[in-house]
């Protein structure tokens, strides 16, 4: 990427439908919901040209085709079990754990953070977080950072 170029997080409901659209097709085609662009394309009511006007331009946040790492925060229990049942979901979602750092039992829990290479899993970022988030045990996750392609 460029120096000069500059990122934005923007609202979905602030972007124009062409935008979105463009977005959810690629989402699609990598979810392999779709045999193609066309099939995305025409599922979705965009033309070929707006698709291929705005695909190198926009991605979800959580779209993981362009996530190498995520770095992971959770708070969890000071419980036996439940890193353990975290390293389970990573596994099940393939995500690869780099690095686990955690920190010293404080009032019951513990911060522990995780970098995990996501260029295998076939689940969102997004669909990561809601399962970890779902554990027993697990009071907290955030992301801390995201390293792109």
């Amino acid at each position: 990427m460029k120096a000069d170029k500059k990122l934005y997080v923007v609202s979905e409901e602030m972007l124009p439908e062409a935008l979105v659209k463009t977005a959810a097709a690629k989402e699609m085609i990598r979810r392999k919901e779709v045999s193609g662009t066309s099939e995305a394309i025409e599922k979705l009511g965009i033309s070929r040209s707006t698709f291929y006007k705005y695909r190198d331009g926009i991605s979800t946040f959580y779209d993981l085709g362009a996530v190498n790492i995520a770095n992971i925060s959770l708070v969890l229990d000071h419980s036996p079990g439940v890193l353990s049942a975290v390293l389970a979901v990573m596994a099940k979602h393939k995500g690869n754990v780099l690095t686990i750092n955690q920190g010293l039992p404080s009032h019951g829990t513990a911060v522990v953070t995780l970098s995990v290479g996501l260029d295998h899993t076939d689940s969102t970022l997004e669909q990561l977080l809601s399962a970890l988030g779902e554990l027993d045990g697990v009071e907290d996750v955030e992301i801390d950072g995201i390293n792109r392609a």
